[in-house]
């Protein structure tokens, strides 16, 4: 057999394998950080809710005020993360149209459903209100992480009761356009069509816009990053309690560290490219009112359905982007959710008193930016530590 030239060497460099979660961690990290000096950082909430308020539009239910997706980046940009990471698994040959039992459909729109009130509550889900919300040095980012790990544990107990008892409900399923052997060989060179159509035509339609031709260009690369690293921050929160694996976690960790040191420059260094803001305004960006109860509710609820549908919010996206049909109805679930719970459920939270839905930036309550990134190097260290023993003992696995 001939040696690899030098082209088909680098491509099975980036699609012969899968990544390491901790270089999508940190790859998402950078770019993140590039997202917060362009206008805002990454979050994955926005663009359900408005997305759900154009299909009840269509269904002749109005919400008013809908911004156009064309015209929100972060609309936009997460369904581009969808095609990003459907390019992605055309080109490793890993695309499939998977559809599970009619077990798993239900729990995949359940799971989404909870998703989008929970998100709504809490203000935040994994992306917006972790992985950006901690590296903005959020207060209520910790405790919505909180919500998120209690709200695993109890799914996963419903989760080893369901299978224990009703084994037949998961079990099962079929699989279409399996990129697997010789029928598959169509996959790459459809995957490089569909991404060089995907970049020049956003470009052109964005040519106007220095803020959306990146975030377009942005969410492409995001889906790629996503699908071939498996970036899943559901995973990362869930191993530890499940099979006490400590790959995520770390992975995630790695993450999280980047972005804090990025944006703290941003933010100290009262930087913003292309939206100029006052200090304070840049300051404050991506801190919401979820300290103590609308986190804690918020994020355990959230952490119920992003554990039954088995993706988070952004990991639902590019899971359903490589053909994982239970994430096209978690997806559907979230979307029909999210702005329902936002106009009627949301409001009776706002009515609670100012203690129950602080907005904590840790540096002002803490007084330095110092002080609050210790806090958070302290908390990942003290994870870090819990996930790595873990792992070793197995003393909170298979909770």
């Amino acid at each position: 057999m001939g040696e690899k030239g030098s082209a088909r060497e680098l491509f099975d460099t980036f699609f012969g394998k899968a990544w390491p979660m901790w270089v999508g961690a940190i790859l998402l990290a950078i770019g993140n950080t590039w997202l917060f000096l362009i206008k805002h950082p990454w979050g994955g909430t926005g663009s359900y809710v408005n997305w759900g308020q154009h299909i009840y539009q269509g269904l002749g239910v109005i919400f008013k005020d809908v911004t156009p997706i064309s015209k929100s980046p972060i609309a936009t940009m997460n369904l581009l993360v969808v095609l990003g990471a459907f390019c992605a698994s055309l080109l490793a040959r890993e695309f499939a149209l998977r559809i599970p039992p009619a077990g798993e459909l239900s729990k995949g729109l359940i799971g989404g459903a909870l998703m989008g009130i929970g998100a709504t509550i809490g203000a935040g889900c994994t992306i917006g209100g972790f992985f950006s919300g901690w590296s903005a040095l959020s207060g209520g980012a910790i405790i919505l992480v909180i919500g998120f790990t209690i709200g695993i544990i109890f799914a996963l107990r419903y989760l080893f009761w369901e299978m224990e008892k009703f084994p037949k409900l998961s079990s099962g399923g079929k699989s279409f356009l399996s990129g697997v052997g010789k029928k598959g060989v169509w996959q790459p060179w459809l995957g490089i069509i569909v991404l060089l159509v995907l970049i020049i035509y956003n470009c052109l339609r964005f040519k106007e816009s220095n803020v959306m031709t990146w975030f377009a260009v942005l969410g492409i690369w995001f889906g790629i990053v996503c699908q071939r690293s498996r970036f899943c921050i559901t995973r990362a929160l869930r191993e530890p309690f499940m099979t006490g694996e400590s790959t995520a976690p770390v992975g995630l960790m790695a993450g999280l560290l980047i972005g804090i040191f990025g944006f703290t420059i941003i933010k100290y260094m009262g930087i913003s490219a292309y939206t100029p803001m006052a200090a304070c305004e840049l300051a404050m960006t991506w801190i919401y009112p979820n300290f103590w109860v609308r986190g804690l509710v918020g994020g355990f609820i959230f952490g119920i359905g992003m554990t039954v549908a088995g993706g988070c919010a952004i990991g639902t996206l590019w899971r359903a982007g490589e053909g994982q049909v239970k994430l096209w109805l978690a997806a559907i679930g979230y979307m029909l959710m999210a702005p329902i719970s936002k106009k009627y459920i949301v409001p009776g939270f706002k009515s609670l008193p100012e203690w129950a839905q602080k907005k904590v930036f840790l540096p002002d309550v803490l007084g330095s930016y110092v002080s609050a990134i210790v806090i958070f190097l302290v908390i990942i260290a003290l994870w870090y530590l819990f996930v790595k023993w873990n792992e070793k003992t197995g003393k909170f696995s298979a909770v």
